[in-house]
């Protein structure tokens, strides 16, 4: 998910722009979870430059191609942003979903949500999401959400701490500004599973290479 520009980042600092289809100024929106046990809920976009939610019709279709239970999985939602993918996955059955998220107001969005839910699969931390997946003890993820500012350049860090913190048989979920194909993703030893285009979003499943 697209976000706004932390206080504090590693990353280039991103361009503020409104959300896609919405202008800049208008009245927070709400994204509504997909499937699972909180099907339908909705939850609150706030009304920040930059921040641009994963579209409904991405996040139904990635968990498609991961199956609808994921009971017992243990997952890191690396840049929450308004946690539709962290939650999404504890919807679903997820035993643990850790959301990072730099942004003040987004991590007490987050608690807010987490609160109202009763998600006590979910544990909300403000940081810095790369870090995040560096520090994860090595093959303890089953899936990886990483959906980080478009235009931080992020992608190539992010893609070499994958294979580390990916369990046996994990998944990665990578939102991004282009198509990263299998001879682009050799080198950080992972393959294109799934690929989605929806608009300027590519989104992709990744998997470890054999």
């Amino acid at each position: 998910m697209k976000r706004p520009t932390p206080e504090r980042t590693q990353a280039a600092p991103a361009k503020p722009r409104a959300p896609q289809g919405r202008p800049a100024g208008s009245p927070a929106h709400e994204v509504r979870i997909i499937g699972g046990l909180w099907k339908r809920t909705r939850i609150a976009v706030a009304d920040l430059p930059g921040l641009r939610p994963t579209p409904d019709r991405v996040r139904e279709t990635l968990f498609n191609w991961l199956g609808q239970d994921l009971t017992g999985w243990r997952c890191l939602d690396a840049f929450a942003g308004t946690g539709s993918l962290g939650f999404e996955a504890a919807s679903r059955g997820a035993a643990q979903v850790r959301m990072v998220e730099q942004h003040a107001a987004l991590v007490r969005q987050l608690e807010t949500v987490r609160a109202r839910l009763g998600a006590t699969a979910v544990t909300v931390q403000r940081g810095d999401g790369l870090v995040a997946l560096r520090q994860a003890a090595p093959a303890s993820l089953d899936l990886l959400l990483l959906d980080p500012p478009f235009e931080a350049p992020l992608y190539e860090p992010l893609l070499s701490a994958c294979k580390p913190a990916m369990a046996d048989g994990g998944s990665v979920y990578l939102e991004a500004p282009k198509h990263w194909d299998d001879a682009a993703l050799a080198p950080y030893g992972l393959r294109l599973h799934r690929h989605l285009k929806a608009g300027a979003v590519h989104a992709h499943l990744l998997h470890a290479a054999a």
